[in-house]
């Protein structure tokens, strides 16, 4: 039986991270902290730390949109490039998704001895965004009860990251979640600039009745 390599990366990032609920000394080394990877050289952390979680919330969260939204990518990347080299870059960016989305928190947080986060989140929302410059239209369901097209629920997205960013206060990483959705819309822009007109033509044929 195939295994598809979102299907792969969910395994390990489950692996990972429930051997980290048992180990406070494997989060602590796994954990982005922007101070030690400055002062120790330790960048390992930048990907690393997208590897392990909080809790069975925040994995659960994380693992069950990845799931969904990474089959899309993976297959149209497998479409683009074909099975092998479609896969690899599939790889590639989900990896580079969790390392680009943690640069601006790494920049602004290097002399704080106290920041730490932790989880798959920039990655997963790469994931998502590139989705939705696919698939623009495709609705995008919360907890199963609002459902919205793709592109609506990303603006709204992109707002609410960019807003509690700024404020700060909750413990969680706003900014790896608007970067790794950046990242996610140019990528695919990238890859296929044709896509980047489809998705114009798509948001312009839209019609919510």
């Amino acid at each position: 039986m195939d295994i598809s390599l979102t299907v792969l990366i969910i395994v390990i990032t489950c692996g990972t991270s429930l051997l980290g609920f048992n180990r406070p000394e494997f989060i602590d080394r796994w954990m982005f902290t922007p101070y030690e990877i400055k002062n120790r050289g330790q960048w390992d952390r930048f990907i690393l730390s997208g590897f392990i979680h909080k809790d069975y919330v925040h994995l659960l969260f994380n693992m069950f949109t990845f799931y969904f939204f990474g089959r899309v990518v993976e297959q149209w990347l497998g479409y683009q490039f074909g099975a092998v080299s479609g896969g690899i870059i599939f790889i590639l960016f989900y990896v580079l998704a969790i390392v680009v989305s943690d640069i601006p928190t790494y920049l602004k947080n290097q002399e704080n001895q106290f920041y730490r986060s932790l989880g798959a989140s920039g990655g997963t929302a790469a994931t998502v965004f590139a989705s939705i410059v696919i698939l623009p239209l495709s609705d995008i369901c919360l907890f199963g009860i609002i459902c919205l097209p793709g592109f609506i629920l990303g603006i709204l997205f992109l707002i609410y990251s960019y807003t509690k960013g700024k404020s700060g206060g909750d413990n969680i990483n706003h900014d790896a979640h608007l970067y790794g959705a950046l990242m996610g819309v140019v990528f695919v822009l990238i890859i296929s600039p044709s896509s980047g007109l489809d998705f114009i033509d798509q948001i312009l044929s839209y019609r919510p009745f």
